[in-house]
C-alpha cells in the first residue's frame, strides 16, 4: 500500500496540485488533502485510483526495505 508521503512526493514530482490530481482521479480535493496530511484515510478503491493515475503519468512507487523507507521514482 502506498503512503501519504508517496502520494505527495509523486504529485509534486509531476507538478500536479491537489485540485489537479483530484480532478484527474475524479475524487474530492479534500480527500487527497486529508490523506496527505495523515488526517484521514482513503477507501482502497480510491487509493488504487490515485495510484493508477500517478503511475500512468510516469511515477514508480518503491516499497520500503531493510535499508530505506518507501519512496518514488519517475520514468525517463
Amino acid at each position: 500500500m502506498i503512503t501519504p508521503m508517496q502520494i505527495k512526493l509523486a504529485r509534486t514530482a509531476l507538478g500536479l496540485g491537489v485540485r489537479e490530481l483530484a480532478t484527474i482521479a475524479e475524487i474530492a480535493p479534500s480527500t487527497i488533502h486529508r490523506f496527505e496530511t495523515d488526517k484521514g484515510s482513503m477507501h482502497s478503491r480510491t487509493l488504487d485510483r490515485v495510484q493508477q493515475v500517478l503511475e500512468e503519468r510516469g511515477v514508480i512507487f518503491i516499497s520500503a526495505d531493510e535499508n530505506a523507507g518507501p519512496g518514488i521514482r519517475t520514468r525517463k
